[in-house]
């Protein structure tokens, strides 16, 4: 496959398409979905092995990089474990994997195409299902005891 040509620290980032990339996420590779939560819970590869660490945040005053998200993900993979980096359509998980390579990371691809192109070629996805409270049955009552036959009630003007 090719490459971008941004390199980080000596490491090249190496783009996949979603073809590789479901191949290698079928072989056991960990999927780290950088999209913002609100995108993920509306849809996302079905992966074994998925996590969901944001790359940016968006803010009333635009997109902002996550100061957190190196720490997140050196919390949640080892720096030799196998990633395949996604996002929307490829830029953000892009800057991902080249954050990620420069921080010592050994096996990290990224997506090309994003899950745009997941979608595009029919490939699994999940969606998250809002659950949803069930709503109590209420028995109408009269003077605190259920009601079992009409009452005929008397008015007096």
């Amino acid at each position: 496959m090719g490459s971008n040509g941004i390199e980080s620290s000596g490491s090249e980032v190496v783009t996949v398409d979603v073809h590789s990339a479901k191949s290698l996420i079928n072989k056991g590779y960990v999927y780290l979905d950088v999209r913002t939560v609100e995108e993920f819970e509306k849809g996302h590869v079905d992966a074994e092995k998925i996590l969901n660490i944001p790359y940016m945040f968006t803010t009333p005053e635009g997109r902002v990089k996550n100061p957190e998200f190196l720490k997140e993900v050196s919390a949640a993979c080892n720096k030799e474990d196998h990633i395949i980096v996604g996002c929307q359509s490829g830029v953000r998980s892009l800057y991902a994997t080249a954050d990620l390579l420069a921080d010592g990371f050994k096996d990290v691809n990224n997506m090309g195409g994003g899950y745009l192109d997941w979608v595009k070629n029919e490939f699994a996805v999940k969606k998250r299902v809002r659950e949803e409270l069930p709503v109590p049955v209420v028995e109408p009552v009269m003077n605190d005891f259920p009601a079992k036959e009409p009452v005929a009630v008397r008015v007096e003007l």
